[in-house]
């Protein structure tokens, strides 16, 4: 059997608890803790250090899914949970440009984490202020060879979609490291 572990990334609220939440088979292990902040509330809880998911993809291949804190106080547990990754996500969410800068800051620190293959999943495409994946990869200045695919993290099949591409791409990667 095959274990592979994915990181889930990306700023605050762009979606990676409920991606996990999404497709786990399991109840999702999850250090989310209640914000209180008094000036206004943006979302009732936040990760502090991950969330884990799994998902068995066939009877010889398993995924194992690490959500990453989207705070930047918390960025001292990317680090730890990129070790051993063969492949991240990079969450962003599509309707809140304001975020992008600070999406395509995580996406640099991963990409010196570990030079494994990754996509974008542009979450919220249902909501109909979404950039799309293809004006989300000019504001991030994404490479055409890298994968921006559209994502709502709430379905299961959006979700799955999304994973499957970055195995697709993990193993092209394989195959061209063998080659």
């Amino acid at each position: 059997m095959q274990n592979v572990k994915i990181v889930i990334t990306g700023p605050f609220a762009a979606g990676k608890t409920e991606f996990i939440r999404s497709i786990s088979e399991i109840d999702v292990v999850s250090t989310e803790r209640r914000i209180s902040d008094n000036s206004r509330v943006v979302k009732e809880e936040t990760t502090v250090a991950m969330d884990f998911g799994r998902i068995t993809i066939d009877q010889d291949l398993v995924l194992y899914l690490f959500g990453t804190p989207g705070q930047k106080r918390f960025d001292f547990m990317w680090e730890i949970l990129s070790e051993g990754m063969l492949g991240f996500v990079l969450m962003v969410d599509s309707t809140k440009s304001e975020t992008f800068r600070e999406a395509r800051q995580i996406l640099d620190v991963f990409k010196k984490y570990a030079g494994v293959p990754f996509v974008v999943a542009a979450n919220k495409q249902d909501l109909p202020d979404a950039w799309s994946p293809e004006d989300l990869r000019i504001a991030l200045r994404i490479n055409s060879d890298v994968k921006v695919l559209p994502c709502v993290a709430r379905d299961k099949e959006s979700v799955k979609h999304v994973l499957l591409e970055l195995l697709y791409t993990i193993l092209e990667t394989l195959e061209e490291g063998v080659s």
